[in-house]
């Protein structure tokens, strides 16, 4: 069992090594493990991608940029921050494939080809996919390829609750060029992060529950969860907007159905933790219990009385792939009542260590590990 001992890093070692701004003496993590920034000069810092030589793209939200990172003397720092793209609308996610960068900006999907290498000058976006849905609320996607070399496109319901057609509450995949585009799940209210699992290669995608489901705040507050979804195969419902974290009927949309109709999920993570990056772990620097494991990054509760969230979760899988249970991580972004940072995403690098983006402390962490 990977073990559940909590360190509190002190101050003083992390005072030669972050922006004094960042309190990350806060943060706890299990003995062994550290974290420090990689950059604190990203904006709203949200997906991240890693290109073969070693860039670290990240696309952001509110900034309406997408930034390169490099780190060009390998201290694990960022030494330059360049800006791709800008006025886009939420550019929040992005995917590397064959070279290229894939950008998404709600209703529209970009690529910028071979841009690692054109970090200075970069080339004019290709269109590939320009009539998604232009719904601001959950329009911000995360996208990913596939091992099947498809890109896969959530498109988010527009609303907390409603009842709409395809393609909103779906997962879409398509062929790189944007071609056969298909819904591969349904059920899905707003996913933000999915992974494959590397030695099944099924996927797998964190769902952010519903808001305001009853008017009592007591019953709201803890209704329903977010999710952790398996989806191995295309054609699966998991149950959004009629039911919630496999057990809960909606009350507008949930009278005649019924609990079986739909794939209940695998873990449920928590009421309004809202989860987003997924990253399994496939790295060398952790442990060899890590391996094959999923970190979820937590963003946090908005409406919640009581917040939660604002945290790393890890979440355990068997020989067979299948999801065992659930644990913390990291947590300290949240002192008391009051956030100071949002996890949003996470990448592992090419020596182990896993990026972690935080796009209100406008950072990106480096966790590592040594013995």
């Amino acid at each position: 069992m990977i073990t559940n001992t909590w360190v509190v890093i002190a101050a003083a070692f992390f005072a030669s090594i972050h922006s004094p701004d960042l309190p990350l003496e806060k943060i706890q993590l299990p003995d062994g493990f550290t974290i420090e920034v990689y950059s604190d000069e990203v904006p709203n810092a949200r997906q991240l991608a890693v290109a073969p030589g070693g860039t670290v793209f990240v696309g952001s939200r509110r900034a309406g940029k997408v930034h390169a990172v490099v780190d060009r003397d390998g201290d694990h720092k960022a030494d330059e921050v360049f800006v791709i793209a800008e006025d886009l609308m939420m550019p929040t996610g992005l995917a590397i494939y064959a070279g290229d960068l894939y950008v998404a900006a709600v209703s529209t999907i970009l690529r910028y080809d071979d841009v690692e290498a054109r970090l200075t000058d970069p080339p004019e976006p290709v269109i590939i996919v320009d009539d998604l849905p232009r719904d601001r609320m959950h329009g911000w996607k995360y996208i990913a390829f596939g091992p099947d070399g498809m890109l896969y496109v959530p498109v988010g319901a527009p609303c907390n609750t409603c009842e709409r057609p395809d393609p909103y509450a779906t997962v879409l995949r398509m062929n790189p060029d944007g071609s056969g585009r298909e819904v591969y799940a349904r059920g899905i209210r707003n996913s933000v992060g999915f992974d494959w699992h590397p030695a099944t290669g099924d996927l797998w995608i964190t769902d952010n529950g519903r808001d305001n489901i009853s008017p009592d705040p007591a019953i709201t507050d803890d209704l329903p969860s977010c999710e952790l979804n398996h989806a191995p195969e295309p054609g699966m419902h998991f149950g959004y907007p009629y039911y919630h974290q496999g057990d809960t009927p909606d009350p507008e949309f949930g009278e005649g159905r019924s609990a079986e109709e739909f794939h209940a999920p695998a873990i449920l993570l928590g009421p309004h933790v809202a989860p987003l990056g997924i990253e399994f772990y496939e790295g060398e620097m952790f442990p060899a219990e890590y391996r094959h494991q999923a970190f979820i990054a937590e963003h946090g509760s908005w409406n919640r009385r009581e917040k939660i969230g604002y945290r790393v979760k890890l979440v355990h899988f068997d020989e067979e792939g299948m999801a065992t249970g659930q644990e913390v991580f990291a947590k300290g972004w949240l002192d008391g009542d009051q956030a100071w940072g949002r996890p949003v995403d996470l990448e592992t690098l090419p020596d182990g260590s896993l990026l972690l983006s935080d796009d209100q402390a406008d950072a990106i962490y480096r966790i590592t590990y040594q013995k």
